[in-house]
């Protein structure tokens, strides 16, 4: 079983030959720290010793697939909580004068030659959809939980038209992609440390709509469907399910009810599990023992629907090289 077999079986719910694993999308700073360890010089070389199954291929992850000068539909954002550009929208008609960038300007074909050099492992692609963080942006933190309240159309509208650009770009993407792509992964931060950013009242009225469509599309085109989702969403992983997610990454293992025992025990044999392994604490500052344990007991406890991960894909440079090897030795054993 190579590791596009593995890890399509281990998201369709059946056993596979061994436990997957991910590395993850360690931190620009990390990459010299780790191939320096390892004695490499490339992240795909890198990823083969590691015995990584999965390769992130994605188009918002190549700077060519934007128009020149693109920086998010906020603009650059100096910090989570400064006003956006539409904070002061009241109406509809605010949000159609606003630029909205358009799909038909992107260039895919970075993306679609990097899927077509993969070999045999699996390939979560499509665009990274973060809509709820741009919508977000676009008002301003607090802006965007208060007028959920004041102005919901003006939510909705500002929603539509970030979710049609993605809409549209993943369209054209999976229509050229074809059997390329594997999974379809995209990301949206829906929850805190000790619970969801918003109720889930108000998630179902300004994010599960467009979420649904999402999965719907990705599902359309053949791919298993991944979310990404940090924090504690334990409250709505029940719609999530039921929206069509397949695997969930990344179980922030601090974060409230979202310990592998607690996922096992709601969620186990409904959804397939990437990640669990913390990086708030345990991969920074434990021994490469503790490390292999923890591994052991993650997978014993969620598996055999299990791709052994970091707690967070974006590993910095504070993790010790030997915990990650310890990692990913652990997770690759029979």
């Amino acid at each position: 079983m190579n590791s596009r077999e593995r890890i399509r079986t281990i998201i369709s719910g059946q056993p596979a030959d061994r436990t997957g694993f991910w590395l993850g999308n360690p931190h620009g700073q990390t990459w010299p720290i780790l191939h320096a360890y390892f004695g490499t010089q490339t992240e795909e070389e890198l990823r083969r010793k590691l015995c990584d199954d999965l390769r992130w291929i994605s188009p918002s992850l190549t700077a060519a697939s934007f128009p020149p000068g693109w920086a998010g539909f906020a603009g650059k954002k100096k910090s989570h909580g400064q006003l956006g550009p539409l904070a002061g929208a009241e109406t509809v008609a605010d949000v159609e004068a606003h630029v909205w960038p358009r799909a038909d300007q992107l260039d895919f074909t970075p993306t679609l030659n990097a899927l077509a050099e993969a070999g045999d492992h699996y390939r979560a692609s499509g665009m990274w959809t973060s809509f709820y963080h741009d919508v977000m942006d676009l008002f301003g933190f607090e802006e965007y939980l208060v007028k959920m309240h004041t102005h919901p159309q003006v939510v909705l509208a500002v929603t539509d038209r970030v979710c049609q650009f993605y809409y549209e770009a993943n369209e054209k993407f999976f229509a050229l992609a074809g059997d390329q792509v594997d999974g379809y992964f995209f990301g949206n931060d829906f929850g805190t440390q000790l619970d969801l950013i918003v109720s889930p009242k108000l998630f179902d009225t300004f994010v599960l709509p467009w979420f649904q469509r999402f999965t719907d599309q990705g599902h359309r085109f053949g791919h298993q469907i991944l979310l990404h989702s940090c924090g504690s969403i334990y409250r709505v992983i029940p719609r999530l399910i039921a929206a069509g997610v397949e695997c969930l990454h990344p179980l922030q293992a601090l974060a409230k009810n979202m310990d592998a025992v607690t996922l096992a025990r709601d969620f186990k044999g409904k959804i397939a599990f990437l990640g669990g392994i913390d990086t708030q604490d345990l991969l920074v500052s434990g021994t490469p023992q503790q490390i292999k344990d923890e591994v052991r007991r993650v997978r014993d406890v969620l598996g055999p629907g299990v791709i052994i991960s970091p707690s967070h894909e974006a590993i910095l440079p504070d993790v010790p090289p030997a915990n990650i090897a310890a990692m990913a030795e652990a997770a690759v054993e029979g």
